[in-house]
């Protein structure tokens, strides 16, 4: 069956059944993604050689446009998961590339400052600069362990994907006092100086707000990851130390910009779709209301939407239990 038979499948018998509880009650498409993951449309631009529909972006962004008409939460979801793939396909370990392509592994972009409204240009120069929305994220090494810290913001599925693209400053050796800002440093960062990761969803103090406060279409799960810090491998570095500006540059923003137009494009057609109201903009932008969880908290491993809440931070573990992620 054509990756077109098996996305008009997943549409009409999953997607559109539960377009109108996704978008009205703010629930996570859970059901959607696993059945595009089990119809090989999570892995449709995942590398043939490790197993995946070896597509380009011309295809990707077909299906987020036929995604878009039905949900637009579900489609801002795809949109995320492919533009990490973009890098994830290249600069990934292999098992991950593996679980990928076999559509078990959904994967979402936590880049906060390096995202298409955080890039500038410094006229004359040929340069790139950062613009932090709250300051950066620092990566702190200690043998071979490191200490990510920052808060991500407008991040789409927080909470449900397995993995988060995660973008910092450049590796710093261990020191005596690590910040404690939740957002880093506060200053410009050069393309230079920007190392990416990858980071599990289970990693432990990795956390979403329990109340959500990002945008994006009411369902897309979009809201903040906080890391204060999250300690993962050395290896879970995607590409080399100081090349992440590159790769963000290179692969991720010319995917993400071509699926959130090819998205956008279609937002005004589906006005009359409940979980269309809010454009995909608003999820990279962290602006414009949350309806990603209604007035309750963010769904966390398992269990329902609101299952898990800390009351005294008000956060939620941004995790899920299914161990669908092996160490980078």
């Amino acid at each position: 069956m054509s990756y077109r038979s098996s996305l008009s499948a997943v549409l009409a018998d999953v997607v559109a059944p539960a377009a109108e509880v996704t978008g009205e009650q703010g629930r996570f498409p859970r059901a959607a993604v696993t059945a595009l993951g089990h119809a090989g449309l999570l892995g449709l631009t995942a590398p043939a050689a490790d197993g995946g529909g070896g597509r380009g972006c011309a295809e990707a962004a077909e299906v987020v446009a036929r995604t878009a008409r039905v949900c637009p939460a579900t489609a801002a979801v795809l949109t995320s998961h492919f533009a990490a793939v973009a890098a994830l396909g290249v600069y990934g370990n292999p098992w991950l590339r593996g679980e990928i392509a076999a559509g078990r592994h959904l994967a979402t972009l936590a880049l906060g400052d390096i995202g298409p409204e955080g890039l500038r240009a410094e006229e004359g120069t040929g340069r790139w600069h950062l613009r932090p929305r709250g300051g950066g994220s620092t990566a702190v090494r200690s043998g071979g362990v490191v200490a990510l810290r920052a808060r991500r913001y407008g991040v789409v599925a927080a909470g449900e994907a397995d993995s988060y693209l995660w973008s910092s400053e450049a590796l710093e050796p261990s020191r005596p006092t690590v910040p404690g800002s939740l957002s880093g440093r506060n200053r410009r960062t050069d393309r230079g100086t920007v190392t990416l990761w990858v980071v599990p969803a289970h990693a432990p103090d990795l956390f979403v707000p329990a109340r959500p406060d990002g945008g994006g279409p009411g369902g897309s799960g979009t809201s903040s990851v906080c890391a204060d810090p999250v300690l993962v491998p050395a290896d879970a570095m995607l590409g080399p130390d100081r090349g992440g500006g590159d790769i963000v540059l290179g692969v991720v923003r010319p995917w993400l910009l071509e699926l959130t137009a090819a998205m956008a494009a279609e937002v005004p057609r589906t006005r009359e779709v409940p979980c269309g109201e809010h454009g995909f903009a608003d999820a990279r932008t962290g602006t414009g209301p949350s309806r990603s969880a209604g007035a309750g908290d963010v769904r966390s491993g398992a269990g329902p939407a609101g299952a898990a809440r800390s009351e005294d931070a008000g956060l939620a573990p941004a995790g899920r239990s299914a161990g669908t992620l092996a160490p980078t």
